[in-house]
C-alpha cells in the first residue's frame, strides 16, 4: 500500500466516524429532552476530571490488547474470533496463579500475565490447527470456543477458586505481590498501560520488521501468491492465531491483575468483540491500534457519564459503532475517489 492510499484510508476512516458522530448527536436531540446537556456530558464528560479521563485510560487497557489479537489474526485474512474466550480464559489462569502462588512482588504478575498468555495461544491456536488440519471453518469453530472457555471457565472458578465464603461465585482474594501497581494517583489506572504500550511496538515490529511478520502479511493479502513463492502457509497461519491468543489471553491476565482484587466475572467481558471494532478501525495497522482504542474507550465513558446524568440510555454507543461498522464494511462507500486517487497515481 502506496502513502497515499494510507492517507486516503486514514481519511476515509475520519470521514466514517464524523459522520457516524454526527447521526448519533442527531438521534440524541430526537430522543433526548435535554440534548444540549446529554450532547455535553457525552462529548466532554470524560473530560471533565482526572478520575473520569482515568476511567478512558483504564478501559482502553484491554481494548488495545484485544484490538492488537484481533489484528494480527486479521492480517493473515484468519477471522479467528476466539480473542474474547482467549481473554476470559487468560484471566482465569492468572487468576489461579494470583491466589495459589507465593512468588515476589515483580515476578508474581509476570508469571501469572505469561501464563495466561499461553493458555490464551492455546486457545486460539487450536481453531488455526483445525483449519490447517481439516480445513474447518476458523470462524464458525472459534466463535464456538468461546463458549467453551466461558462454561468452562465457571466451571472451574466454581469448583477449585471459589471463596464459599464470599457470598457469590468468586474466587479466593489475590495475593497482593500479584497485583499491578497504579501508576496514575487518583486514579485505577495500574502498570498494565505501560505493558500495553509495550506491545504495539512488539507486534508491529513483529508485523512490519520481520520475516515471519511479512510472511502473515503476504498471506493475508494473497494467499495464492504466497504458496507461490514458497512461503509455509499452514505454520504462518498457525503463528499468526498462537500470537494473536497469547496477547489476548495476556490482556486478560492483566485485566484482573489490575482492577480487581478477586476473579468476579459471571459474564464474558465483551471486550473481544469491541476488539474487532478496533482493529477494523486501525485497519489491522498496530500502530493504528491505541488511537482506536481510545476513541472507543472515550465513547464509552462519555456515554456512561450521560446516562448517569440524562435520559439517554447507555446503550446509545452501541449505535454509533453499528453505524462505524456499516460505513466502514460498506467498499463503495468513496469508491469513486480512490478509483480516482489510483488513476492519477498511475500517469503520473
Amino acid at each position: 500500500m502506496t502513502k497515499s492510499q494510507r492517507l486516503f484510508e486514514i481519511y476515509r476512516t475520519g470521514l466514517v466516524i464524523l459522520i457516524a458522530l454526527l447521526l448519533s448527536l442527531v438521534i440524541i436531540l430526537l430522543v433526548s429532552d435535554v440534548p444540549g446537556e446529554a450532547m455535553k456530558l457525552f462529548l466532554t464528560g470524560p473530560l471533565d476530571s482526572l478520575r473520569h479521563f482515568g476511567n478512558v485510560l483504564e478501559m482502553m487497557v484491554p481494548l488495545l490488547f484485544t484490538g492488537l489479537a484481533i489484528s494480527v489474526m486479521f492480517s493473515a485474512s484468519q477471522f479467528n474470533l476466539g480473542a474474547e474466550g482467549a481473554f476470559f480464559f487468560g484471566a482465569i489462569g492468572a487468576a489461579f496463579i494470583a491466589v495459589n502462588w507465593n512468588l515476589p512482588p515483580v515476578i508474581h504478575p509476570m508469571v501469572a500475565i505469561l501464563w495466561g498468555g499461553i493458555i490464551g495461544s492455546v486457545f486460539c491456536g487450536i481453531p488455526g490447527f483445525l483449519k490447517i488440519k481439516w480445513g474447518s471453518s476458523e470462524l464458525v469453530s472459534s466463535l464456538m470456543f468461546n463458549y467453551i472457555a466461558y462454561f468452562f471457565g465457571l466451571y472451574l472458578i466454581n469448583y477449585f477458586l471459589r471463596d464459599v465464603n464470599a457470598g457469590a461465585m468468586v474466587s479466593y482474594p489475590f495475593a497482593e505481590s500479584a497485583k499491578l501497581i497504579r501508576i496514575i494517583p487518583k486514579t485505577r489506572v495500574h502498570f498494565g498501560l505501560i505493558i500495553a504500550a509495550l506491545a504495539v511496538v512488539f507486534t508491529a515490529v513483529f508485523l512490519h520488521r520481520t520475516r515471519w511478520g511479512y510472511r502473515i502479511i503476504v498471506i493475508g493479502r494473497n494467499i495464492r501468491f504466497a504458496k507461490y513463492a514458497g512461503i509455509n502457509t499452514d505454520r504462518a497461519i498457525l503463528l499468526s492465531q498462537v500470537l494473536g491468543g497469547f496477547i489476548a489471553g495476556a490482556g486478560g491476565s492483566i485485566e484482573v491483575l489490575g482492577l480487581y482484587r478477586r476473579f468476579t466475572w459471571q459474564l464474558l467481558p465483551g471486550y473481544g468483540w469491541t476488539g474487532i471494532i478496533v482493529a477494523i478501525l486501525a485497519r489491522n495497522n498496530p500502530i493504528y491500534i491505541p488511537v482506536a482504542a481510545f476513541f472507543l474507550a472515550y465513547m464509552r465513558i462519555g456515554a456512561d457519564i450521560m446516562s448517569r446524568s440524562t435520559d439517554m440510555p447507555n446503550e446509545f454507543v452501541a449505535i454509533i459503532q453499528g453505524l462505524i461498522i456499516i460505513l466502514i464494511a460498506a467498499s463503495s462507500f468513496l469508491a469513486k475517489q480512490r478509483h480516482k486517487m489510483v488513476v492519477k497515481e498511475a500517469m503520473l
